[in-house]
């Protein structure tokens, strides 16, 4: 017989009622109902009336998703270049493995040698003498002490030139007086790091393993510390890795190097990985360190990342140094923050640190770029009253962002004090600098009284002076000086590029008579096919095709930034010729070679005559010289038997 028990069910009743506030309630009274479960018998006539039935109680993660979707954030659209570097699994019952020496390798004591004095002078005659080999032995057979282990590394570590450092070294493994130990190939190593010969310090490196010699940590931080100066970053990381394969651990030195290594490499992952298994370890990073973080993160321009530099130092109270300042200025530069910069800057100078050349040519430069010339010309105000200094590639900066936002007075002012200034000297760039000012302004004649002072003072035009002095004599309609400066210049050297011929062009496209057969003479010895390609134009026989191929050709042999100008001054010099149906192929031809990504073409016929549109697809206060086409060559009819060919290409 089935045993009977007794169940207390616990059930929650919602009985809806209103109260005398008026306001709806629920109130909830609970039952207790007793159940006698048999196998033989059921209870009957049961009904319970409950408005709402029992729910089940949701899960825990049901219960905190709502939770989440408040406080959490959406996963980022890109990638962030922060990243934490893969877990490995660490045995509890052992420590975790350092990747990093926290004290630096010493080095072993010198022994107290009597004849120093002797040995040094003896060095200083090595060093001075020829670099010949006779030359070398003959020194050597005047040695005032037998060469002893000790007097040949105090000889060893004097001498200069890494051509002295090997021959010396070369003549010790030839005596077999003593057995060569560590110290020695280190110092020879560090003389050739001075030198940038990694062959032969990797040839060293070869010997020693070959020979039996032990490779310590200062060993593998010349090898790598060399690599890095001569860029050769591939093998800094081969040795790197071969270094970690032996069982040494690098100390603080070879880290950061290696740290700098992969940062010229681009590999931002490995940089990350890398420092955060150091700061696992309990390296506390140095400003070099952290001065290679801030130049991976400005190279990608990535604030976040410059952000947590920041951070990192302040949270470990790091105080930077100038080193660290001037590369977080660079990078706050590369990724567009100038008021971040010029917060940054102020805080290096309340800190007590003050600013050099590069920090500020850094600044200024961000300054230009955002065009805060306010901001610009108040940091050189406080340059001069504070006597930071100021070299001459500071003034030549200052001098590019004035030409840049026409400021014309303030660049006068600032060359003037380039003249007057003991530690600055006037070169090709500032004349430069002032050319373009002037060139842009249209100012002929400071731009000419400019060019005949470099001419007495013996600083020559480089093409792009040239190319300002062609373009201001250009707009002033002063042909002559025009083609007195084209020649003068080429007569000193200078090599007309792309850029020089367009701006000869576009005087041609606005020139008539005599003054387009000079301006033609000019372009003719800086790029004759383009000449030939003017006249190809104005021959009213010469067939599209033809056209076509040769224009094909001429952008082939055209740098990128020229192609597009190249082609508007060729069509602005069949309009002023009265050859529309000319300038009508170009523009085509030019569309269909993708050097007007903002235009598109359209063929419309209407009353039997088809006509080519060229519409906007993005706003034309973007592309103004594109807008100005149009407006020039819209509805522009071609003949007959070009208009069936277009009809044909964009059916």
């Amino acid at each position: 017989m089935a045993a009977k028990f007794t169940t207390a069910l616990d059930i929650h009743c919602s009985i809806p009622y209103t109260s005398d506030t008026k306001s709806s309630r629920l109130a909830i009274k609970r039952f207790t109902i007793l159940c006698n479960n048999s196998t033989s018998k059921s209870p009957k006539n049961v009904n319970l009336d409950i408005d709402s039935p029992r729910k089940q109680t949701p899960s825990l993660s049901e219960q905190l998703k709502p939770l989440t979707n408040t406080i959490l954030d959406d996963p980022p659209n890109q990638p962030r270049i922060l990243s934490k570097p893969k877990s490995t699994w660490v045995n509890p019952t052992r420590p975790k493995p350092s990747v990093l020496s926290l004290e630096r390798q010493k080095r072993p004591s010198y022994t107290y040698i009597p004849q120093i004095r002797d040995l040094k002078n003896f060095a200083r005659r090595l060093s001075e003498c020829h670099f010949s080999n006779d030359a070398f032995l003959a020194v050597l057979e005047d040695i005032p002490h037998p060469p002893t282990r000790d007097n040949a590394l105090l000889v060893l570590n004097s001498l200069r030139p890494w051509q002295k450092s090997i021959l010396f070294f070369n003549w010790i493994k030839t005596q077999n007086l003593f057995p060569l130990e560590t110290i020695f190939y280190n110092v020879v190593m560090k003389s050739l790091r001075f030198g940038r010969q990694f062959e032969l310090i990797e040839d060293l490196a070869f010997e020693m393993i070959d020979s039996g010699v032990e490779l310590d940590n200062i060993t593998y931080s010349t090898i790598i510390t060399c690599a890095k100066r001569c860029n050769l970053f591939d093998k800094a990381v081969e040795w790197f890795e071969r270094m970690y394969k032996t069982g040494l651990i690098p100390d603080e030195v070879t880290y950061s190097a290696i740290l700098d290594v992969y940062a010229q490499l681009g590999k931002v992952e490995e940089v990350m990985s890398l420092y955060e298994r150091g700061r696992s370890s309990g390296w506390t990073p140095d400003p070099v360190a952290f001065a290679v973080l801030a130049k991976v993160f400005g190279a990608a321009g990535d604030y976040d990342g410059i952000r947590f530099v920041l951070q990192e130092m302040k949270s470990l109270e790091v105080q930077p140094n100038l080193v660290v300042y001037n590369t977080l200025l660079e990078a706050m530069g590369k990724a567009g923050k100038p008021g971040l910069a010029r917060s940054l800057f102020e805080e290096m100078v309340d800190s007590g640190l003050s600013p050099d050349a590069k920090t500020l040519t850094a600044l200024i430069k961000i300054y230009g770029k955002a065009r805060w010339a306010r901001d610009a010309l108040d940091l050189w105000e406080r340059m001069k009253s504070n006597g930071w200094p100021m070299d001459f590639i500071l003034y030549n900066t200052l001098l590019s962002m004035c030409a840049d936002l026409g400021l014309e007075e303030e660049a006068e002012t600032l060359f003037d004090d380039m003249r007057k200034s003991d530690h600055c000297r006037l070169d090709s760039w500032s004349y430069t600098a002032m050319l373009n000012i002037y060139g842009s302004v249209g100012n002929a004649e400071k731009a000419m009284a400019l060019f005949e002072e470099m001419s007495k003072v013996g600083i020559p035009v480089n093409v792009m002076g040239c190319t300002c002095l062609v373009q201001c004599f250009g707009r002033a309609k002063r042909i002559d000086d025009l083609v007195k400066v084209f020649e003068v210049s080429v007569q000193r050297g200078v090599k007309p590029d792309d850029r020089l011929c367009g701006c000869l062009l576009s005087v041609v496209s606005y020139c008539k008579g005599d003054d387009a057969d000079k301006v033609l003479a000019c372009l003719q010895q800086a790029n004759p096919r383009l000449v030939t390609f003017v006249k190809m134009l104005e021959d009213e026989s010469t067939s599209y095709e033809i056209v076509k191929e040769e224009f094909r050709s001429i952008l082939t042999n055209t740098s990128d930034d020229a192609r597009r100008p190249f082609c508007n001054c060729l069509i602005d010099i069949c309009r002023n010729r009265n050859r529309a149906e000319r300038a009508h192929e170009l523009l085509y031809l030019g569309t269909v070679y993708g050097l007007y990504p903002a235009l598109v073409l359209a063929v419309c016929q209407e009353d039997k005559q088809t006509t080519v549109l060229l519409l906007m697809s993005n706003d034309p206060q973007k592309h103004p010289r594109s807008w100005e086409i149009i407006q020039l060559l819209l509805c522009y009819p071609r003949s007959q038997h070009k208009r069936s060919k277009l009809q044909q290409h964009y059916t």
